[in-house]
């Protein structure tokens, strides 16, 4: 949903907030790996620190780590 200054705030699709935080790992996973080995994002590290973030996620560094080694397997 935009906001009075146009920009989008919260998930466009219904029932994007019911996701549990597993789903939401996995579907940020997935979309940092897929940019990542098409080339459209050189570093995957910070792009997973920086949506982890947006999304108001927190994780261990063990976790962390973990994430990371699953999105650069191929």
């Amino acid at each position: 949903m935009t906001d009075s200054t146009g920009t989008q705030d919260s998930p466009v699709e219904d029932g994007s907030d019911d996701a549990t935080i597993e789903e939401k790992l996995r579907g940020l996973v997935a979309q940092i790996r897929r940019d990542f080995h098409t080339g459209v994002s050189p570093d995957p590290e910070e792009d997973l620190r920086r949506r982890l973030g947006d999304s108001g996620i927190e994780i261990s560094d063990d976790e962390f780590e973990k994430l990371l080694a699953d999105i650069n397997a191929e």
